[in-house]
């Protein structure tokens, strides 16, 4: 299928901010998304957090200070990307509600579109691709949102799942 023309520039573009704890499910959405978008003929680019901390923010730690420049250096790539006509995809676990808020702030009304993943700790752990939430209960690591760092829950995003009971690509086609 040829792509066909979508919008002229700013009409439209979104920032979908994909939330939650490490494990809920944010980078198998944000591929679902971005291909449900592509396959439309909708320009679509994924900001994942694990690969940003390997590049854009690989300065940084865990410490608070350095999680909010993180979410801050996200959210104006993502601020650029919309401003040009393209969705931007972020998946970053974001545990604080200021930033994501200062982030909001940032883009116009009605295209920041903050999507929790409720998904249960418990959960997450059993998961825990990675190891990570093993590592930290084990004392190895520091700083691991939901175990020895805090995540505040969003109090009124646009949407809220939880991935025990729905799939990455039903999720997408309800967001597009």
């Amino acid at each position: 299928m040829a792509p066909r023309p979508y919008y002229k520039q700013n009409q439209h573009a979104r920032v979908y901010w994909l939330t939650g704890l490490s494990a809920s499910g944010k980078s198998a959405l944000a591929t679902a998304l971005k291909t449900q978008l592509t396959q439309s003929g909708v320009p679509a680019v994924v900001l994942d957090g694990d690969h940003l901390r390997d590049s854009l923010c690989s300065d940084l730690s865990l410490s608070e200070q350095d999680r909010k420049e993180n979410i801050r250096r996200t959210g104006e790539v993502a601020r650029l990307l919309q401003q040009n006509g393209i969705h931007a995809i972020c998946a970053l676990i974001s545990p604080y509600r200021a930033d994501r808020n200062a982030v909001r702030q940032r883009i116009p009304d009605g295209q920041f579109i903050e999507v929790y993943l409720s998904t249960p700790l418990k959960t997450c752990i059993r998961r825990d691709p990675k190891g990570l939430y093993q590592k930290a209960l084990n004392g190895q690591i520091k700083g691991m949102t939901g175990i020895d760092a805090p995540y505040e829950a969003p109090e009124a995003p646009e949407f809220c799942f939880d991935t025990r009971f729905i799939q990455p690509e039903h999720i997408a086609r309800l967001l597009v």
